[in-house]
C-alpha cells in the first residue's frame, strides 16, 4: 500500500479537552507515525504518515475528535513521508 504524509491543522474547541492524547491514541491504533502539538492560536497541528487508507481514516477521525472537542475546521496539506519521525509523540 502507498505511504503518504500530511500536515493537519484542526480548529475549534480542541485544546484543554484531551485532543492531543486522543490523537496519539488513534494514530498508534492505526499504525501511523508523526506528532501532534497545540498551537498558540488555539488550534492543534499534527504531522502524520503511514498507509494511505490509515492516514485518510485518521484525518476523518480528527474532524470529530474526542467527546469534549468541538471541531470547526480541518485543513490537510500533503507532506513528504521521509520527513516524518518514527513513533507518534505529543510535542510542545
Amino acid at each position: 500500500m502507498r505511504e503518504v504524509a500530511c500536515s493537519v491543522r484542526v480548529t475549534g474547541r480542541v485544546q484543554g479537552v484531551a485532543y492531543r492524547a486522543w490523537t496519539r491514541s488513534q494514530a498508534v491504533a492505526l499504525g501511523l507515525r508523526g506528532w501532534v502539538r497545540n498551537r498558540g492560536d488555539g488550534s492543534v497541528l499534527a504531522l502524520i504518515a503511514g498507509p494511505e487508507a490509515a492516514v485518510d481514516a485518521m484525518v476523518m477521525a480528527m474532524g470529530e475528535g474526542p467527546g469534549a472537542a468541538r471541531v470547526t475546521d480541518v485543513w490537510r496539506e500533503e507532506a513528504d513521508p521521509a520527513t516524518v519521525p518514527a513513533g507518534f509523540d505529543i510535542v510542545g
